[in-house]
């Protein structure tokens, strides 16, 4: 029987790792710090704690004052057994609610910070910058010049 050869395992220049590692890695930064990406990932967190009190508003407000309206029905435990499955119907018009405030909620916000930032644009006039003395006179003559023809 003959030897057998081991494989011949080719060692990485570590020059060309740190190359395109490097490469790699700055692409990404790059792409984190864009101004996009970092609003979107403040976007989503301010979302979130939004959705949050969003949520407790239904849930610990809003919902204990519609299910006194309706004569104390609690959405969530309303259910129908079908065979063997519990079909929670309940749950889901309590999920639908919320959803409706939610979005009513974000639309008001957006209104209110639309308008806040529509007055604070009006606030800012621009105002054209000033002509030099030799820019006027051009035009003088450019006039004077366009009347005579």
């Amino acid at each position: 029987m003959g030897k057998i050869k081991k494989p011949e395992i080719k060692k990485p220049d570590l020059k060309e790792v740190n190359k395109k590692v490097g490469k790699g890695a700055s692409e990404f930064r790059e792409f984190i710090m864009k101004g996009d990406v970092v609003d979107l990932a403040v976007g989503v967190i301010v979302g979130g704690a939004f959705g949050k009190i969003v949520t407790s508003l239904v849930n610990d407000i809003l919902m204990p004052l519609i299910g006194i309206v309706i004569g104390g029905i609690d959405f969530t435990n309303l259910s129908i057994n079908i065979v063997d499955a519990k079909v929670m119907y309940g749950s889901f018009i309590q999920q639908v609610i919320d959803f409706l405030i939610i979005s009513l909620c974000i639309f008001l916000f957006v209104k209110i910070v639309s308008k806040f930032t529509k007055k604070h644009k009006k606030e800012e006039v621009v105002e054209e910058p000033k002509k030099s003395d030799e820019v006027l006179l051009l035009e003088e003559i450019r006039d004077l010049l366009k009347d005579k023809k």
